[in-house]
Order: C-alpha cells, then structure tokens, then sequence
C-alpha cells in the first residue's frame, strides 16, 4: 500500500450533520483505518466492516453515499456485496479494491456497475479525486433538492400547491371569485384536495373572519341530518332534552362548507333549498322561522348532472348550487406537480419526524411520476409519510416507497391532456418570475459559470442560453456587475 503521506491534498474540512456517507469493507484492518482517516479529512462520515455480510446488515441499517469494496473476503465477495448495493441504495457509489487485480474481475465490477477498480497498494491521489467527485455531486443533488423545495414554497397557495397550467388557472379563478361568490360548488375525485378550495375561497373572500364550519354529509345519520343541519327545540323528538342550534346557524355570517353533498337525503334537500333561496330556517320542532346570512360552498365526487337525471338529486337545488363550478383536476393529469408536491411532503415529514429528510432518490422520483394515483393527492401523500417513516438516511429510495407504491395501481396508458377548469387565461407571469428566479438564483449560486448552471438546473446549455435570452437575464448579470464595479470605484475615490 502506498503511503497515505499525500492526505494533503485533500482539503481538510469540518464533518456536519450533512457530510456524505463512505462505507469502508475490507477484512484488513489497516486498510480500514488508513482509508477512514483519509477519508474523514476529505470531509465524509465513515463506517467500517470488516466482512461482506456485516457490510450488508449495514446497509439496510444506514445508505452510504460511497462504498470501497475490498474484492476478496471470505464468505462473502466484493462483488457480491455490490450486487447487494445496487438493489438496496442504487444511488451508493461503489470502488473495488482488490491486490489481486485481473480483466474478468474488472469487466464484472463495470457491467455491475462500479465507479471504478483500484489496485493495492491504494493511490491516494486517485481516492481524493474519486471523493472529491462523490462529495461535489452529492451536494449537487441536496442543492437541487433545496431549490426544488424552495420553488414549492413559492408555489403554495393556501394550503394547495401546483405548478402545472391547470393549477395555476384553478389559483386565479379563485382569486377572481373569493370577493364575490356566494355558492359555490366544488367537484372533484375523492383526494383532489375539494376542502382546500373552499378554505382558499373562504380565506380570500370577505368572510374571512368569521367561522367556516365543516359537515361531511356522507358521515352523519340519515335520521339525524335534519337537527344537525337546522337545530331542534327541546321536545321535538326522543332524547331533545333541550334546544340546539343547527351548523347553518353556528355558521351565521361566515360559511358553511357541505362536504359529499351528493349523500343529503332527498327530504333534507327541499329545506336545503329554502335556506339558499329565502336566507331562513325552521329547527325540528319549532314553527318560528330564523333568518340566517351564511354562504354555501358544496363538494362532490360524484356527477350531480347524472344524479339529477336519475332523480336521486333535487334539480333545482343542483342549479342554485351550481352558481359556478370549480372541477379539480386529478393527479395524474398534472404529473409535473408530483416532484414538488413530493418534496413539500418530505420537507413536512422531516420537520415533524425530526428526521434529516433531504429529499427522494431520481429512481424513487421515477416510480412516483409513472403511478397512477386513483386516490391523488391524498394517497400521494400517505405513500411519502409511510417512506419517511421507514427511511434510514437522507435521502428516500425505491425501496423505501416499495410497501407503499404497492398498492398504487400502474399507469396503463398514456396521461390524457387536462382540461381547463374553466375559460379563464392562464398566470404566464407568475410562473415566468418563478422561473426567471430561479435561474437567478442558481447563477448567483455558482458564481455566473452558465455550464454549472445548466447542470444543476437539469438543462442542456443551449436550452439554458435561451432562457437566459428570453429573459434578459444577461443583461441583468452585466448591469449588476457594473453596478459593483463603479461602488468599488467610488469607495477607492473616498480612500483617495
């Protein structure tokens, strides 16, 4: 082994909380504390095994970043141990060693994968360059996975989250409807987040103070729907011992959100009716009218126009809800939505675990875009709790999400195109500022060297020069430059 004297040239650095992980198997002692020691100089987090079998237990305890192999252990071989990497943590690097060099060997580690073949004695100088590779694109991937995550952030509006045209319109309308509507209906598949755009109207409307009160209409006792919705007075039925007040009325002045209003009874829709049109109610019981100023915002993920023609569904009632309909589309006719979607969960989960959850594998990414969410974003949702919680290091893999995806039916065909929520243009402007922003900022990140921007932006340089084009963002740089240039010469004028 050559003397590790050359650890120098490794700049030496201080070991966080966020250092990469190399997991070091050799069953040659020396050859464990030499590589460790130089390894931990060159800034990663290091973990010994000193047999293939151990290395394995190890994996599933803890991913590594990096993995040196030592080709020849008993028992279990070098290449066996890499076999085991690339199922378990595909995204670990793996370098064999071995003194023991031959072409089939190193013929076998490539098509398996490996990211290179050392001999021994060990070339230090070609392990930092190998470190040093494995450390600049681990954080390359954490940098990209912060930003993803900051442009989430960006893109959440109350409490909903997309980036796909189809979202943005459904945010504007919103915006546009909050102030004024009354009723509204909200349509949508089970999981599309129906209660959410409500809250949003509610939160952006002029009612904003007052209370929003939720009935799920699907959860409450046919016999009861009626003293739950309208109130009763004390005698009206067995068991009222005393008056009660209905949800319209504790919802005076601010809204009611009706969710699965498709359920309502047919009896309890005539009295629905009522309150819309004439603004008054009569408690179970009672034959004083009350007068109540409450808006109604409806959710339903059934077809009302079909439940109309079967007469399961009061028609006139349908049309005094249906002032306008907002209809949500599902997940997977805006997949472009999942990576942030998926990083605006992970970044929750992290929080709330107390986990150090930086994100999800590219493989993992992958299996998530190409699944077909029967239950949207709601089984989004729980398959990335459920990954979190099982998920050993930083970042969640295809196997973390295994159990979960499992009961995620494929994508059998092509997604088909969504459809607009409505004639309403979409907000080309804020998603431009988002985008202009975000190059912005990655160019500040890496000093203004374009071709580090384009990797880490995930675009070819061409395409990045373009956008650099369509949104002045050159000109923008060499103003600020200039900008910096005449401070600094005004400072040395004043030092003069």
């Amino acid at each position: 082994m050559n003397s590790p004297a050359r650890e120098g040239s490794v700049d030496d650095s201080v070991v966080t909380s966020h250092s990469p992980v190399l997991l070091v198997v050799d069953d040659d002692r020396n050859v464990l504390d030499v590589v460790g020691r130089f390894a931990r100089r060159a800034g990663f987090d290091v973990v010994t095994c000193s047999d293939g079998r151990e290395a394995v237990h190890e994996l599933h305890r803890r991913p590594a970043d990096l993995a040196m192999v030592d080709l020849r252990m008993p028992e279990v071989n070098g290449l066996d141990v890499l076999r085991a990497i690339r199922e378990m943590a595909p995204t670990c690097e793996v370098i064999l060693m071995t003194g023991f060099a031959t072409i089939d060997s190193a013929v076998e580690a490539i098509k398996l994968g490996a990211m290179d073949y050392l001999t021994k004695p060990i070339d230090f100088e070609r392990v930092g360059q190998l470190l040093s590779a494995v450390r600049e694109e681990t954080e390359r991937r954490r940098s990209l996975m912060a930003m993803e995550g900051d442009v989430a952030q960006r893109l959440e509006f109350c409490g909903m989250l997309g980036r796909s045209p189809v979202m943005q319109q459904l945010f504007t309308l919103i915006r546009r409807l909050a102030p004024h509507v009354r009723t509204v209906l909200v349509s949508g598949e089970t999981g599309t987040g129906k209660e959410l755009v409500a809250r949003a109207l509610h939160k952006m409307g002029s009612r904003r103070e007052r209370r929003f009160v939720v009935v799920n209409c699907s959860a409450v006792v046919e016999t009861l729907f009626e003293s739950e919705l309208f109130g009763h007075v004390r005698g009206a039925f067995t068991g009222a011992t005393e008056s009660k007040a209905g949800l319209f009325e504790l919802a005076d002045g601010g809204t009611l959100f009706l969710d699965e209003v498709g359920e309502l009874p047919q009896a309890v829709q005539a009295k629905m009716l009522r309150v819309l049109e004439l603004g008054e109610l009569q408690r179970v019981g009672s034959l004083e009218p009350r007068k109540v100023d409450v808006q109604i915002f409806a959710a339903t993920n059934r077809d009302l126009r079909g439940e109309v023609t079967a007469g399961k569904f009061r028609t006139d009632l349908y049309y005094r809800l249906n002032v306008v309909e907002l209809k949500l589309p599902p997940l997977r006719d805006r997949r472009e939505d999942i990576p942030y979607l998926t990083a605006a969960f992970v970044r929750e989960c992290s929080i709330r675990l107390k986990k150090p959850l930086v994100g999800i594998t590219a493989a993992a990414e992958r299996a998530l875009v190409s699944a077909a969410w029967e239950g949207n974003v709601r089984e989004l949702r729980n398959v990335i709790e459920r990954a979190c919680i099982l998920a050993d290091g930083q970042l969640i893999t295809e196997r973390d999400l295994a159990d979960g995806l499992a009961a995620v039916a494929p994508l059998s065909a092509p997604p088909p195109l969504a459809e607009p929520v409505a004639a309403s243009a979409p907000d080309p402007d804020f998603l431009s500022s988002v985008e202009r922003d975000h190059i912005m900022r990655t160019l500040q990140r890496v000093s203004g060297n374009k071709k580090a921007a384009a990797e880490l932006l995930g675009l070819s340089r061409r395409a990045l020069y373009r956008k650099l084009e369509r949104y002045d963002l050159d000109n923008t740089i060499r103003r600020r430059h200039n900008e910096a240039d005449l401070e600094t010469e005004d400072d040395q004028d004043m030092e003069v």
